[in-house]
C-alpha cells in the first residue's frame, strides 16, 4: 500500500499507532485504553461538540469506540487527569 497521506505525511493509525494504514484498516484489536488513546478520543469528542469538521480517520476512530458509554468514560478520565495535573502544578 501507499503509506504517504494526502499531504505527503505518513498516514498513522490511531488504533495501534502503526504507520501506513488508517484505523479502519487496522487488524489490531484495541486492548487496554492507554492515556494517548483516551486523549485522542477526548480531542475528537471536543471537536465534534464544537462542530469542527472531523477528518476521515477521526470518524473511523469514533466508530471504533464501542459505544457512547465508553466515550463518556473517556471524557470523565480525561477531566480527572486534567484536574490532577492542575493540582500537581499549582
Amino acid at each position: 500500500g501507499n503509506a504517504a497521506g494526502h499531504n505527503g505525511n505518513q498516514i498513522r493509525c490511531y488504533n495501534c499507532r502503526g504507520v501506513g494504514h488508517f484505523a479502519r484498516d487496522c487488524t489490531v484489536r484495541p486492548g487496554r485504553r492507554d492515556a494517548a488513546y483516551l486523549q485522542t478520543q477526548l480531542l475528537i469528542a471536543q471537536k465534534e461538540e464544537a462542530g469542527i469538521q472531523l477528518q476521515a480517520e477521526e470518524y473511523d476512530l469514533m466508530a471504533a469506540a464501542v459505544d457512547l458509554d465508553e466515550i463518556e468514560e473517556v471524557n470523565a478520565n480525561c477531566i480527572l487527569m486534567a484536574n490532577l495535573q492542575q493540582a500537581s502544578s499549582s
